[in-house]
């Protein structure tokens, strides 16, 4: 209990101290993941509307792979990352080792099956049904997907705040392709990681602290920014 309480005085002073590497760290972790969830929201929405749309060959196939690939070991999708961007790697000359671009593509690929999953399911669910109402209007397979799109804003922004809770907290995948190097790819999950290997248990509560606020205000801004759509909207849209 003593420790936990002090981990509550440390993590304000951590932020009160306005400490310089602090910042910077936290900066960074946000940087890497909303770069990361941005990316793969563009590529998942896509995915999830179009493969929920579309009846094409091998279709169950590839929904099998989706599903699969959303519960991805982080440290598997670090190591394939790390062999393709080290040295001796296809993209080895482009020294992308040990740079937050290499973690944006480990957070990227983890979080992508995340968010298609999730807009695949509502979609195959309720696009029949949006589908038959673009059809009505005259519409086309792109006026389908922005159809879907926009009655599916909840699920949407639900996808979103996912993958960005699982990109933020991620540790195996940034560590082995980030290096955690101090000042350059060191972000709050590594710096937990590593104070508390060296027993300091305050600083690394701290940062938890931290860090869970993070998480916590920036999907209750994703889904502010969503719209004041209630959990019924696709339901009543029938």
């Amino acid at each position: 209990m003593v420790t936990i309480l002090e981990g509550f005085i440390e993590a304000f002073y951590l932020l009160a101290s306005f400490n310089k590497e602090i910042y910077s760290i936290i900066g960074l972790s946000i940087f890497v993941s909303l770069s990361a969830t941005i990316i793969s929201s563009v590529i998942g929405i896509l995915l999830g509307t179009l493969i929920g749309l579309t009846d094409f060959r091998f279709k169950k196939t590839i929904v099998k792979f989706v599903y699969s690939f959303m519960a991805l070991p982080p440290v598997v999708v670090g190591l394939f990352v790390m062999l393709i961007i080290s040295r001796r790697g296809p993209l080895g000359g482009y020294q992308l080792m040990f740079t937050p671009f290499a973690m944006i593509a480990a957070q990227t690929i983890l979080i992508t099956p995340i968010i298609t999953g999730i807009i695949y399911n509502q979609t195959k669910e309720y696009g029949n049904e949006i589908r038959e109402v673009s059809l009505v209007l005259g519409g086309n397979k792109i006026d389908q997907m922005i159809l879907v799109v926009s009655e599916l804003k909840r699920t949407i922004a639900i996808a979103i705040t996912t993958g960005f809770g699982r990109g933020i907290s991620e540790v195996g995948a940034v560590m082995i392709v980030g290096g955690n190097i101090k000042g350059h790819t060191r972000v709050m999950t590594t710096f937990i990681a590593m104070n508390n290997s060296m027993g300091n248990y305050s600083e690394s509560i701290a940062m938890g602290m931290v860090l869970i606020g993070i998480a916590i205000l920036t999907n209750t801004i994703i889904l502010r920014i969503s719209g004041d759509v209630n959990e019924n909207s696709v339901k009543s849209s029938k």
